[in-house]
């Protein structure tokens, strides 16, 4: 829903986290903005990414024209969710762990350079998809990864950065599998004992892995994939097939792709939203969402690229 602007109202908003950094910071932010000729920028700043969509609607509601959204890969899942079909675009200044959405984007960790991409940058439709109704850009998943990710919000990412992801990962290979039915476009895809489910808007995921090359944020689907490795073993299997490129040729791994699933567990099971750990579940159903945010992107990332956000220009 599109809304028009204020009289008076800023073209520019900041919801920043304000415990996340890079470059020179946030004062390093306020003067590249003021290089730029914005002076007056309407400034939200939270401690907690969970405090940010609050901000970031608040803004699209006065009808600025951009969102530069400060953080990691939670604060932007959060302020996409909050702005997802109102018109205003979302800029990103990766000032988190992983920023798999700014790495999928193409955009870098420099501060003017980001700000310059989103202010002159082109602006493309991308698709999102929904867990239980919210929002995810990059990627959503139940089991292994989620369990690795909860883990290492725990205080070790900031300690140990990426390798937070690593040392969880190991830790939660050997975890129990779980009972699972995955229903794809209402049709019955897999049922059985699964360690991880997986859905993907883009193809590169946590911790850089291509796992979905034919993955494109334009083209109105999600990729699934459905592993079901049981040790260390053949999760390395599954591993090397992923760096191989080659998801589909595994004995451990399933992939489909389509516009809605539905996944039923016998248990309660952590899920995860673009790296966003969320409290545990017995379903979810995810849905695409083709066209439902605008993203400043760098002019010259290809439309096709599986890394870029595609379609028509907003």
């Amino acid at each position: 829903m599109d809304r028009k602007p204020e009289p008076g109202a800023p073209d520019v908003a900041v919801v920043a986290h304000s415990r996340k950094s890079f470059g020179g910071g946030l004062p390093e932010l306020r003067k590249v903005l003021a290089g730029e000729g914005v002076t007056d920028p309407l400034w939200c700043e939270v401690k907690k990414s969970r405090h940010a969509p609050e901000q970031a609607r608040r803004a699209a509601e006065r009808g600025v024209d951009v969102i530069f959204v400060w953080g990691g890969d939670g604060t932007v899942q959060r302020c996409i969710d909050a702005v997802a079909g109102m018109g205003t675009a979302v800029a990103i200044l990766p000032a988190g762990t992983a920023n798999l959405l700014a790495t999928n984007l193409q955009i870098p960790d420099d501060i003017t350079d980001a700000v310059r991409i989103g202010l002159y940058g082109e602006r493309r439709r991308m698709d999102t998809g929904s867990v239980n109704g919210e929002h995810f850009t990059v990627m959503a998943g139940a089991g292994f990864d989620a369990r690795m990710i909860a883990a290492a919000d725990r205080g070790l990412k900031d300690r140990l950065g990426r390798a937070a992801y690593l040392y969880t990962g190991m830790k939660s290979i050997s975890a129990r599998r779980v009972r699972a039915t995955v229903e794809v476009d209402g049709e019955r895809f897999f049922k059985g004992r699964v360690s991880c489910v997986l859905t993907a808007n883009v193809g590169t995921i946590l911790g850089g892995i291509e796992a979905f090359p034919e993955a494109r944020p334009d083209d109105g689907l999600l990729e699934l994939g459905v592993v079901t490795a049981k040790n260390p073993v053949e999760w390395a299997r599954v591993f090397g097939r992923l760096a191989l490129g080659h998801t589909e040729d595994s004995p451990f791994a399933e992939v489909t792709r389509g516009t809605k699933f539905r996944i039923r567990f016998d248990r309660k099971v952590p899920y995860e939203l673009d790296g966003g750990a969320r409290p545990a579940r017995k379903e979810l159903r995810i849905k695409a969402r083709p066209g439902s945010v605008t993203l400043c992107v760098p002019a010259d990332v290809p439309a096709a690229s599986a890394a870029a956000a595609g379609g028509e220009h907003a």
